[in-house]
């Protein structure tokens, strides 16, 4: 009797899927909705306080015993991932770079771009590795998927007052290293975020010619003096085009930059406060000399930015309207 029944339930499961229509069944499956790509967000840019950075106070990592994890691979920089005492993960970078990279994330992410969490530790000892001075640390949170790189040529914001923007601030910080290989796409909080995850070779001087090879000799990083010599925008070309000063790696990003969407850039740098840019760089571990020089030379380069762009159309109506 038993086998009886088992048959007939067999036939009744046949009998139901047969008067379950093809389209029925397609809609059935569940489909994850897409993530939106983010490369920027609109921010009060008067609250944001850039000496503790995106991580905020409150992620400062605890130090009171540090664990090592491993040392870190590719790159130029010596690099290690460690484990602080609240158990959140960190890689420790040693070098030239820490500095000037601790300050640019705070700039851009002062302004709306999305960064890695970062900080700026004078002396930190890593056990059985060393003692080193100025460390710089980078979260990685377990919420944060990191799903590769993204190019410059080839993503979702092109020709987008985003992508164009973050162009016109990696000049502005002298960053000459522009290539994918810095680039991240983080997966957090329901988005995938584009960003510049290495932002190192920042606050120094671009080599005196823009040619692939020759571009390396003569440029510098980490160094105010040199920075604050720079130039940065020189005014505009007969072709319409924004003429910037830029002579790093990809020296063709800047080919078809708009005054329009460098007057976008400038509406968002010019509500930076004075002490939110030295804040900045006092977070970087600065000197006081050191801080003064860099904040009037940012400050200096947004005035140029701003004369260069007054009066641009943006969004179809000009600034004064």
């Amino acid at each position: 009797m038993s086998k009886f029944r088992s048959i007939m339930a067999f036939v009744s499961v046949l009998l139901l899927l047969a008067t379950v229509s093809p389209a029925q069944r397609k809609n059935t499956k569940t489909t994850e909705p897409a993530l939106k790509a983010v490369m920027w967000k609109p921010v009060k840019i008067s609250g944001r306080d850039t000496y503790w950075g995106p991580g905020g106070r409150a992620m400062f990592p605890n130090l009171k015993k540090v664990t090592f994890i491993k040392k870190e691979t590719g790159g130029n920089n010596l690099k290690y991932r460690i484990k602080d005492a609240s158990g959140r993960i960190w890689v420790a970078k040693i070098a030239d770079e820490s500095q000037p990279e601790t300050a640019a994330v705070r700039l851009l992410w002062a302004i709306g771009y999305p960064t890695e969490i970062n900080y700026l530790v004078p002396s930190m000892t890593i056990p059985g590795k060393g003692t080193y001075k100025n460390v710089r640390l980078e979260a990685r949170p377990g919420n944060a998927d990191r799903q590769g790189r993204w190019s410059w040529l080839d993503n979702p914001f092109s020709g987008t007052n985003e992508l164009q923007g973050l162009k016109i601030m990696m000049a502005l910080i002298n960053n000459w290293d522009l290539k994918d290989d810095n680039n991240v796409i983080i997966q957090t909080g329901g988005e995938r975020q584009f960003m510049i995850s290495d932002l190192g070779s920042s606050f120094g001087k671009f080599a005196p010619i823009s040619a692939p090879i020759l571009n390396r000799f003569g440029r510098s990083v980490n160094n105010p003096g040199h920075y604050a010599k720079s130039e940065f925008v020189k005014g505009i070309e007969e072709d319409g085009d924004l003429d910037m000063a830029y002579k790093g790696n990809f020296r063709s990003l800047y080919d078809d930059v708009k005054p329009e969407q460098g007057r976008w850039l400038a509406n968002l740098l010019k509500q930076l406060s004075e002490r939110q840019i030295r804040d900045a760089f006092r977070a970087a571990h600065y000197s006081p000399s050191e801080v003064k020089m860099l904040s009037q030379a940012v400050r200096k380069k947004i005035r140029e930015l701003d004369n260069v762009t007054q009066g641009r159309v943006l969004l179809g109506r000009t600034e004064n309207e």
